[in-house]
């Protein structure tokens, strides 16, 4: 199963999961951006990684590490990993690990070279199948479990989520997203069944007929046509600018406001 894959829509999707596996549910994650970064010396890349977007320098910016196989060299090269960001970026935060185990038995602790920073209270090691009963029954956290899960338990466990799901989450296309989310890590766990038969197996098929999953999947199709329609403009107005057409001249050719031109044109800066 590829388990960093779904890691990564997990947190790219809803951080809010991250940090109620963290114990820290109050945390507003408007002020965080996911993201991935590379360590120039040895190309090391740094996949899992929640850096503050606000000015605090006392809040932490989080390394994700997921870790599903035994590992005897990972405390050796996550700790590297580490000092080389923080001597190539030198962040204004905090550092805090993140380690994410399905058990305990899977760890290699290393413990002669990293004892003591692995006893500090900025390492984090999280072994899901001992997560408490008080934060299991939170949304997040069950589908943060639901990839440890047996196969023939997993498919109760979906059920549940999406019932769950369908109570908590009022707003439409982050519920759709969500249960998609369910759907598809049931399906990396049973690669020989069609989407059809996993749909019937999570009685989705009666639910994608419902009123609310069709005005969810309505706005996620507008949504997904209005970002390819700006992706396009952004690309006409990068290489007209680089013509040296002026962005007056550029508003008249692809018929659009001159104020949308003028925003266009600061994307492709930023990018730049």
């Amino acid at each position: 199963m590829k388990t960093d894959s779904i890691f990564y829509q997990i947190f790219l999707n809803f951080p809010t999961i991250f940090f109620e596996l963290i114990n820290q549910p109050n945390t507003n994650t408007q002020t965080y951006e996911f993201t991935s970064r590379e360590v120039k010396q040895l190309s090391f890349r740094l996949d899992g990684l929640f850096l503050p977007t606000d000015n605090n320098p006392n809040k932490p910016f989080y390394l994700v590490e997921v870790q599903f196989q035994p590992d005897d060299n990972l405390y050796y090269r996550l700790f590297a990993e580490l000092f080389l960001f923080l001597r190539q970026y030198q962040p204004p935060n905090p550092w805090h690990i993140v380690v994410i185990y399905p058990s305990r038995n899977i760890e290699r602790q290393q413990n002669q070279h990293f004892g003591n920073i692995l006893a500090s209270n900025q390492v984090q090691r999280i072994y899901l199948d001992e997560l408490e009963e008080s934060v299991s029954g939170l949304l997040g956290i069950g589908v943060v479990k639901l990839v440890i899960e047996p196969k023939i338990q997993a498919i109760n466990l979906a059920k549940s989520l999406i019932s769950q799901a369908q109570e908590e989450i009022i707003e439409p296309k982050i519920q759709e997203d969500l249960i998609n989310l369910i759907q598809t890590i049931i399906i990396y766990k049973l690669p020989q069944t069609t989407r059809k038969e996993i749909e019937a197996m999570l009685g989705l098929s009666e639910l994608k007929k419902t009123k609310v999953y069709q005005e969810a999947l309505a706005e996620g199709e507008a949504k997904g046509e209005a970002k390819g329609k700006e992706e396009a403009n952004l690309k006409s107005v990068s290489k007209m600018i680089r013509l040296g057409l002026t962005l007056e001249t550029i508003a008249e050719y692809l018929d659009l406001p001159l104020e949308e031109v003028q925003r266009l044109a600061k994307l492709t800066e930023n990018r730049d």
